[in-house]
């Protein structure tokens, strides 16, 4: 259907939004596409009702009965469908409308018809609908309530189709909450298909544009389901499909979001574009910037790894159209042109989209091209087999999904996913040894379980006289309080510890269990009675060195972002009475300038004894005073924030407990800075007596070394230089010196804060390239990466010589020389820091070395 004025997309989500707040509905911001941290279950906000299942779950307090939203999500199941088919996004806008124990079916039938023809002007005999038929298996039968609400309101009997358990029920898991529900469906005619066509089966005529859940049972256990306290009701409509049908389009990528970006690929592309790549770089952009904008950054990990994922095919697709150079931040642009009036913060954090986006294009772009003609000499020989997809992966950064969509594109048997997965798990143990488990989830239920919710007052007190609620659970004690001085781990900071005394009885507090606002003492060393009266007593050493370490990293993040700009993000911390960890995003080791430059502006403010203040205010409030938030947390209408002097030093919603000025922090100390992930560094540092010690112990150190060196201290440095002198001076003359004097001089280029060095020497002992290589990377530095090569007797030669702070960031010796060797005919290895290899074919020596140098860029950017 076309409305007599086309009618935008922005305008149709304000229709629903608005028709929803005049029935009394509170209109809810959308949530970010990273869940609550609450919610493990997903990486990513698939569904509206995803940032509201603790209200659906009864584990907090609704804002109100009826609420109302547009929420952005993202499901990465339909990746490979983008481009294919009509309707399948990746990033899309679900509305809905939700009541928590208000109304229910009738009230949620009422509203969607009433929306549906007077809102969006749909005519009553179009719309049909279908409803839940009932299952054997679960013991229910029709949904007859909602057949009776929809034949209240006018819809016929004939326009009513019953549905099974797979259409029309829908379940959060194998058990919890479940219910039926009803989807209403547009009937496009039989231009689109035959008159037998009914809503729910296989066609094209019809078109399923809203979906009402109506959450009333409980399944527990499977197969057995009982009525839930509370109904509630929550409904689902796609935003873009519905601007399909009020634009009178035949494609979601036809309407006013998609057309300008589908004329940009257009645009840009130098050979007759494809429908399918400039749906891919339509839909995946707009994903890519909204992802980037909720804090995600590309990695090789979790949804790190589905942003990458998501940019590098499109990235792979602008190279089908002929695009050359540098353009998904022209995309960039055009979404945040299209979308950003009704998301605010596209424009706000540009600089570090494009910061994101600009770092992730150079790095893939540099081993695309070598990768794609590596994966067609496979393609070519009609095999792929997992070690090759492997190396694709590892080498030149090409997610397994996406070589596996090119190949089935050319029709080759693909590789063994499981396999491959063998192989990427087999370097993580390599990598890393492997990681160990969180806690398991029951905390949560164990805490409710033991009654009222705890109140806790530790950010005035310390010490409290309560009464205890004890429980025992698989050996452990639990003890709740009705009143609590004990912080429960949350927001990066760890749970109090202290003691609990009763009848003379003293138990240690080892832990504290946190369930949303509430919390339980786990307990040792004894067991006190049910309803007793205790003193609950913090250990107040810890608590003020863990609060130290936590006011500093608020000092160490506004630092971190006024020294290297807003792209710097939080990407997890630990806070404890022993150090304090940042993880931030960002693309470079902090140089030995910028590391001195946050230690002293940190250090300056601890000087100044800058007042720390805690305000409840409104999250609005907060958010335009500049308070940091954390990506992904759940907040509610009134929060904490802390402030650190006047405000404009740093501002941040935080639950965590902190000192009263800054001067009690004592000192900051940077004791080391390194890569934690793909795009996250990690700075570890230490405040107060710990701090001091450490510094004395520095101090002893260098006292030592000045007198093994027979200098006073402030002598050490040019001692060291002297000495350094003499030893290269001793070695002059020996092994290979000058052996490369006749050769081209070496490449150089600089890719992500890295130097990568590389040099043919012809006529150069393979025995000699060692030496070589070890000058070549001491000659350029700590960040420094170098791939030698030569003919010498009609063989390959080659050394790879890694700095370890890039050993660090991923760059291994032995991966380089390794994958150089293979253009070769050859094969080698080697420690991390030092690897050779040899091989046959003396006329694929230059492109060895470009393989070699490609591993290096590749492991830069992965």
């Amino acid at each position: 259907m076309r409305h007599n004025h086309p009618v935008t997309t922005d305008e149709i989500r304000e229709t629903f939004l608005s028709f929803f707040e005049s029935k009394g509905h509170k209109r809810m911001a959308s949530g970010s596409l990273v869940p609550a941290s609450f919610d493990p279950s997903v990486l990513l906000t698939t569904a509206g009702m995803h940032p509201l299942k603790a209200y659906f779950a009864g584990q907090e307090e609704p804002p109100a009965p009826r609420l109302t939203s547009s929420q952005k999500c993202f499901r990465t199941t339909d990746i490979e469908n983008v481009g294919a088919t009509a309707r399948h996004l990746t990033f899309f806008e679900m509305l809905g409308n939700f009541s928590l124990g208000d109304y229910f079916k009738a009230g949620a039938v009422e509203y969607a018809w009433d929306l549906t023809l007077n809102g969006f002007g749909f005519k009553a005999d179009d719309v049909w609908v279908t409803v839940f038929e009932g299952d054997e298996a679960l013991g229910i039968g029709p949904d007859e309530e909602a057949i009776s609400a929809w034949e209240a309101i006018g819809v016929p009997s004939s326009r009513i189709i019953p549905c099974p358990a797979s259409e029309n029920f829908w379940q959060s898991g194998p058990t919890g909450p479940c219910g039926p529900c009803s989807e209403l469906y547009l009937d496009r005619g039989l231009d689109f298909g035959a008159a037998e066509d009914r809503p729910g089966g296989e066609n094209e005529r019809f078109l399923e544009f809203w979906n009402l859940v109506f959450m009333q049972l409980d399944q527990e256990p499977v197969g057995t389901v009982t009525p839930l306290p509370r109904q509630n009701i929550d409904t689902g409509m796609g935003l873009n499909r519905m601007a399909t049908i009020l634009q009178g389009v035949d494609t979601i990528f036809e309407t006013d979001q998609f057309v300008p970006l589908i004329d940009l690929g257009r645009s840009l592309a130098t050979v007759k574009p494809e429908d399918r790549s400039l749906r891919i770089l339509a839909d995946h952009s707009r994903a890519m910037t909204f992802l980037i904008a909720d804090g995600v950054v590309p990695s090789n990990e979790d949804r790190g790894y589905i942003l990458r994922r998501v940019m590098r095919r499109a990235i792979q697709h602008g190279r089908r159209l002929g695009v050359e150079g540098a353009f998904l931040p022209e995309y960039v642009d055009q979404v945040i042109a299209t979308m950003g009036a009704g998301y605010p913060e596209l424009a706000k954090g540009r600089d570090s989209i494009l910061k994101w986006v600009r770092a992730e294009e150079e790095g893939f772009g540099r081993t695309l091209e070598s990768g794609l003609k590596l994966l067609e000499e496979h393609l070519a020989a009609g095999s792929l087999d997992e070690a090759a997809a492997f190396q694709l992966h590892d080498t030149y950064g090409f997610p397994i999904e996406m070589t596996l969509e090119i190949a089935a594109e050319q029709g080759v048997e693909t590789v063994s996913e499981a396999g491959f997965q063998l192989l990427m798990g087999e370097q993580r143990e390599r990598s890393a040894g492997g990681a160990r488990s969180a806690k398991g989830s029951g905390a949560a239920e164990l805490v409710r379980s033991l009654g009222e919710p705890s109140r806790f007052t530790g950010y005035a007190h310390l010490e409290e006289h309560t009464v205890a609620h004890v429980a025992q659970d698989d050996g452990r004690t639990l003890v709740k309080l009705d009143a609590s001085p004990f912080y429960a781990q949350g927001g990066g900071q760890v749970a109090d510890t202290g003691v609990l005394e009763a009848d003379g009885t003293s138990l240690t507090v080892v832990d504290v269990l946190r369930a949303g606002d509430d919390q339980a003492l786990v307990v040792e060393g004894g067991t006190v009675a049910d309803g007793a009266r205790v003193v609950a007593r913090v250990d107040r050493a810890a608590r003020h060195a863990t609060a130290c370490n936590h006011t500093a990293t608020h000092l160490l993040q506004a630092a971190l972002r006024r020294a290297l700009g807003d792209h710097v993000n939080q990407a997890g911390s630990y806070v404890g009475p022993d150090k304090l960890r940042f993880d931030f995003t960002h693309t470079a080791k902090l140089t030995d300038e910028q590391r001195i430059t946050l230690e002293r502006e940190v250090n300056e403010h601890v000087v100044a004894n800058d007042p720390v203040r805690a305000i409840s205010t409104t999250l609005d409030e907060a958010k335009s005073l500049g308070a940091m938030a954390l990506f992904g947390e759940k907040y509610g209408d009134v929060v904490r924030m802390v402030e650190v002097g006047d405000g404009a030093l740093s501002r941040e919603l935080c639950g965590g407990t902190h000192v009263r000025s800054t001067a009690e922090i004592g000192v900051f100390k940077i004791t080391s800075e390194g890569s934690s992930a793909s795009n996250v560094r990690r700075i570890e540092a230490v405040t107060g007596p710990v701090a001091l010690e450490l510094l004395r112990g520095e101090d002893a150190l260098l006292r030592e070394t000045a007198a093994a060196l027979r200098t006073p201290p402030e002598g050490v440095p040019d001692a060291v230089v002297k000495l350094q002198a003499e030893l290269k001076q001793l070695r002059k003359g020996g092994g290979a010196v000058g052996v490369e004097a006749d050769a081209a001089p070496p490449e150089v280029t600089e890719t992500g804060g890295a130097t990568i060095v590389s040099q043919r020497l012809d006529g150069v002992s393979p025995k000699d390239l060692p030496d070589v290589a070890d000058r070549l990377k001491g000659k350029h530095g700590e960040q420094s990466a170098v791939i030698v090569g030569s003919s010498f007797e009609g063989k390959v030669g080659l050394v790879a010589a890694v700095s370890p702070a890039l050993v660090e960031r991923g760059v291994k010796a032995g991966a380089v020389v390794k994958a150089a060797a293979q253009v070769a005919g050859g094969g080698g290895g080697g420690r991390d820091t030092l690897a050779s290899a040899g091989g046959r074919d003396v006329a694929k020596l230059a492109d060895a070395i470009a393989a070699g140098r490609a591993a290096v860029e590749a492991a830069l950017t992965s």
